[in-house]
Parts: structure tokens; sequence; C-alpha cells
């Protein structure tokens, strides 16, 4: 008799999380979640595990993490970025303790997601092998936290992956993130304050980014790599509200209302081109049909607009 697969995701209650969850539940996978809180009504999955547990204190994690997992997902982190301390605890400390407990298991893959806030103030589009200066709490963190993975690959041939991904967007994504936003406030015709949205930022469907993390778990040439997660096709962040706008055809963008922040580049966006030679993937939904998907379920109630 076939082994299940088992899958454990920490922060399994988040966007990324309930998306990743859903599709392994569809495979016919055992699901874990670790996350400090349980999910909300929107992203509960009743065959998931739900455990509730803090990464970032070791004991209690260990006692959580008693059976073997054939895949590990950590997507977890505090997600307020004005709380310096609580960032370097959860991205850092919770990424260190997490690997260092799953060092010791049969794992076949970790996969960590990093972020394209690692690479600083880097010249667009930026390459994997970049130096990384970090300008953020957040970015320092998941730096710290990259280095760490691939000292344990470089030592115990640890069978990490590091995603750094860019902006993802999609169904049930929280509603204070720019696409949601948008959304929310041409759908019920309002005036929104905006930044002057001359910013080229990337953009890649939640499926998207879904499909690239299945084929890293059972990719070996995978294993010890960073590997960039966008589109790889920047979007002026102008010419989104404005396409959002068309697509609803209601709403009211107010232009320049709100100021780019000191440490906003104007350009940010990867080069993908190691992602697809090494994983054979590329992105499947454009800008538009991703819009147009996640508008829909909008309208058809599958989405909080609170």
């Amino acid at each position: 008799m076939k082994k299940k697969i088992k899958l454990l995701i920490t922060g399994g209650t988040g966007f990324i999380g309930y998306h990743l969850a859903k599709k392994a539940l569809a495979k016919g996978w055992a699901v874990t979640s670790i996350s400090t809180n349980l999910p909300k009504k929107k992203r509960y999955i009743e065959k998931v595990n739900y455990k509730i547990c803090d990464i970032s204190k070791k004991k209690n994690l260990a006692k959580n993490l008693k059976e073997e997992y054939t895949y590990v997902v950590n997507l977890a982190g505090y997600v307020d970025h004005s709380n310096n301390k609580k960032i370097y605890k959860s991205h850092y400390i919770g990424c260190k303790n997490l690997a260092d407990i799953i060092l010791l298991k049969k794992t076949k893959s970790f996969i960590q997601m990093g972020s394209s806030i690692e690479y600083g103030k880097a010249n667009s589009p930026q390459k994997e092998n970049m130096f990384c200066k970090p300008v953020s709490s957040y970015g320092v963190s998941k730096n710290l936290s990259t280095k760490y993975l691939l000292k344990l690959y470089k030592k115990f041939n640890f069978p990490v992956t590091i995603f750094r991904l860019y902006q993802s967007y999609g169904k049930n994504q929280d509603i204070n993130r720019l696409i949601p936003i948008v959304i929310n406030s041409c759908l019920e015709n309002k005036n929104f304050p905006c930044s002057h949205g001359k910013q080229r930022r990337d953009f890649l469907y939640i499926d998207d980014v879904i499909k690239a993390l299945f084929i890293a778990m059972k990719n070996k040439k995978a294993k010890g790599q960073i590997l960039n997660l966008g589109s790889g096709k920047p979007t002026q962040v102008k010419e989104l509200i404005l396409s959002i706008k068309r697509l609803i055809g209601n709403g009211k963008p107010l232009f320049g209302k709100i100021k780019m922040r000191s440490e906003e580049s104007l350009k940010f966006y990867p080069d993908i081109s190691k992602t697809k030679k090494i994983l054979g993937w590329k992105p499947s939904i454009n800008l538009k049909k991703g819009l147009k998907l996640v508008i829909k379920s909008y309208r058809s109630g599958g989405c909080d607009k609170n």
C-alpha cells in the first residue's frame, strides 16, 4: 500500500497557505497547518489539521512536530512590518527553529518562502546571484533565513528550496492589499487615494505560485537553490488601477494623494529565467485574466468586502 503524502504548512491559515492546502487535499494528501491563530471563516478548510503554535518558541514547536512530514512549506511570519522585534522572531528565529527540527526528520523537501525585499535597492530585473542589501527589518530577517538554510544545505544536504516571491494576488486575499483595496473601491464606486502610480511592479496570480511550489517539492535540481517567483513582466501601478476600473466600469482613483515611501524603487521586478530553466515552470495566467477571475469572485460573494 502506497504511503500517504503528508504536507506541513507553517502559516497555513494565510492567503498562500489556504490555496496550497486546498490543492494538496485535492491530490489526496494529508495536510497539517501550524499558525498562531485559527483561520478566518473564509479560509477554513474542513480536512486540514490546524495546530496553534508560535514557531519562534522551539520547545513548543518540537512538541507539535513529532510526526514525519513528506514536504514542509514555511509561509509563517508576523505580517505587521512595524514591529521589528516580532518580525525578527517570527521570520528568522521561527524559520531557524523549524529547519533545525525538520533536519532530524526524513522530509524530502523544505520550501522557504523568502521575499523579493531581500534584494533591497538592487537594480531591476533582479537576479538570484545579486548581492543582497535589504533595507527593512523584514528584508533583513528573510535574508538571514536564506543564509542559514543554505548553510544547512551545504553542511547536511538539507533539501531546501528558497523562493523570492514578488507580489502575488488572487481569491481570498486579505483586504488590506493593493488589488483587493482597488477592486473593493471600484465595486462601490468610491473615491480612493493612490500614489502617482508611476512605479512598476510584478504581479503573479496565486495559481501560478502554487504550481511552482508543487513542482519544486519533487525537483532535485531545485534543492539548495534560490529562485525568483514572479511574472517577469512589470506593470505600472497606475495602469493596474485603471485596468481594474475599466473591467468593473466604476471607481474614482485619486492619483498622487499618497506619497511614495522613501525606500520604494520606481522599478522592482525579477528575472525569472533561472526558475523557468530549473523547474520547467512559467506563469500561465496573465494579469488581465487574473484580475477578471478575482473580480468575478468578489461579485459572486467569494471574497470578504469588509
